[in-house]
């Protein structure tokens, strides 16, 4: 017969203590997850709950369930350890973390191990450590911009559900160009990679022209449709859709996925579709090439080929793309999409309420 949890009753006093752990910024990871499942426990979830609201296990959630029926807002403190007596308390620890977190070094952007140390007095191996144990990277930024697409929502929820959902009887790819392609060549000869050394180049190179690579990346099966072009207008945007509509088999819809590049919305490119019915386009919320599938191959193709390419000749460039489309479609393996559109809703919902919640 299975156990009864243990029922959880908290005071006032108890209860506005749990609430204070889980806003405080400098409370530690652990004891914000453990002041979460006891004010659950006491709000009557059960432990099944509680465990998928704080990512954590139902064993988890028994074990802090008990330790505060037993001991109180004391026992959820971590028990003492065997082996050598810790060099540092926790005090120490929280004045690591909150300095980094809420202050800034008066000479610098940010702290780094060596001033930090300086301001609080403590060794540089343990700042490094506690930095370490909490995931703290001061000296790294992320950049980020966010839609003002005021359609942002419907357009996720379309291009997510052509690839979680795509429709019957019909192809989707996702439509890019990637303009500007440069062919380039090192000033002097590479150095090859040897034992205890990278592979060496000059910094300074010659240029040679450009070309733009046009490329439909099939979802279903990661085959790509590709054409270059010198020049990337709505001229050329259409050359590359009939060069689609002749690969496509004819019974077949086809779903382009595509950025709001202007090119992408012209007069003629609208005619063009008109007169091609089985053409649908679902566009991409602004500033969002990250949802379109192609953008990954792009990056793929611009790591294994491009960056450390050497070309003499926008032609030799050509070839050397066209090589690798030919490569890439004898073995293709389709980027699986994984986030459905509420998570990713969810996601800029959340950086919204953060950067809304900061002091300018």
């Amino acid at each position: 017969m299975a156990r009864l949890p243990v029922e959880i009753v908290l005071d006032n006093e108890e209860e506005a203590e749990l609430e204070r752990w889980r806003r405080r910024r400098k409370t530690t990871a652990g004891l914000h997850v453990r002041a979460g499942i006891i004010l659950d426990c006491a709000r009557g979830y059960s432990g099944e709950e509680i465990a998928e609201r704080h990512h954590t296990s139902q064993q988890t959630v028994s074990k802090w369930r008990r330790r505060f029926a037993r001991d109180g807002l004391a026992g959820l403190s971590d028990a003492p350890r065997s082996g050598q007596p810790r060099k540092h308390d926790d005090d120490r620890v929280q004045a690591i973390l909150e300095t980094t977190l809420n202050r800034r070094p008066k000479k610098a952007t940010h702290w780094s191990v060596r001033s930090l140390s300086d301001e609080l007095g403590v060794p540089r191996d343990f700042v490094h450590r506690v930095w370490r144990a909490f995931g703290l990277k001061p000296h790294l930024t992320k950049s980020f911009k966010l839609s003002n697409d005021p359609h942002l929502i419907e357009k996720v929820r379309d291009v997510v559900g052509l690839y979680l959902d795509p429709p019957d009887k019909a192809l989707v790819l996702c439509v890019d160009e990637k303009s500007q392609i440069q062919a380039l060549n090192r000033t002097q000869p590479s150095l090859p990679i040897n034992n205890g050394a990278p592979e060496t180049h000059t910094h300074d190179y010659r240029r040679y022209g450009t070309t733009t690579l046009f490329a439909a990346l099939d979802v279903a099966t990661g085959k790509v449709i590709g054409k270059l072009k010198r020049r990337h207008r709505s001229t050329e945007f259409i050359s590359f859709l009939r060069h689609i509509d002749a690969q496509v088999p004819a019974n077949l819809y086809v779903h382009l996925i595509l950025d709001n590049y202007g090119t992408h919305k012209t007069d003629k490119v609208r005619q063009w579709l008109s007169r091609h019915p089985r053409f649908h386009c679902h566009f991409t919320p602004t500033y969002s090439s990250w949802i379109n599938l192609v953008e990954r191959f792009f990056a793929t193709l611009t790591e294994q080929q491009l960056r450390r390419g050497t070309h003499r000749s926008v032609h030799a460039l050509e070839n050397a793309i066209r090589e690798y489309l030919d490569l890439h479609n004898d073995k293709p393996k389709p980027f699986r999409w994984t986030k459905s559109a509420d998570e990713i809703i969810a996601s800029v919902s959340s950086v919204i309420k953060r950067i809304n919640q900061t002091e300018h």
